[in-house]
């Protein structure tokens, strides 16, 4: 279930919003006591593979789990890199956000927080 989402271009690289992405999270509820404002651990692929960008999440206490450029595949993410990749599929089930029509941004970001709505309503039916 996604906890932020942004909707940019098609032409901007996925890394660079990265750390407006983590902002976005809301508090995280939960057990009793304080909310957590940020998750424990960001799980990214390859292309978040960026010394800086793990640096600037270590400074604000959040591990990473950033699979390595250069390595064999394989490296264990799969099995929690599942959720994000379902995410998108379930995503995907909504043609208007499958194929953008809208001309505009705030029509199509409404969409797509719609989506986001959805998918939690129904997950926390079952």
């Amino acid at each position: 279930m996604p906890l932020a989402a942004s909707l940019t271009g098609g032409n901007r690289n996925d890394c660079t919003e990265l750390m407006a992405l983590v902002e976005a999270i809301p508090p995280i509820r939960g057990k009793r006591g304080r909310p957590r404002r940020r998750p424990r651990v960001v799980q990214a692929d390859r292309g978040y593979d960026f010394d800086c960008y793990r640096r600037a999440l270590r400074a604000k206490g959040i591990g990473t789990q950033i699979a390595r450029r250069g390595t064999p595949h394989g490296s264990g993410l799969g099995a929690t890199r599942y959720v994000v990749e379902q995410t998108i599929a379930l995503l995907h089930w909504f043609r208007r956000l499958r194929i953008r029509w809208e001309r505009r941004a705030d029509i199509h970001e409404a969409f797509l927080k719609l989506g986001c709505a959805l998918i939690c309503w129904r997950r926390l039916q079952s």
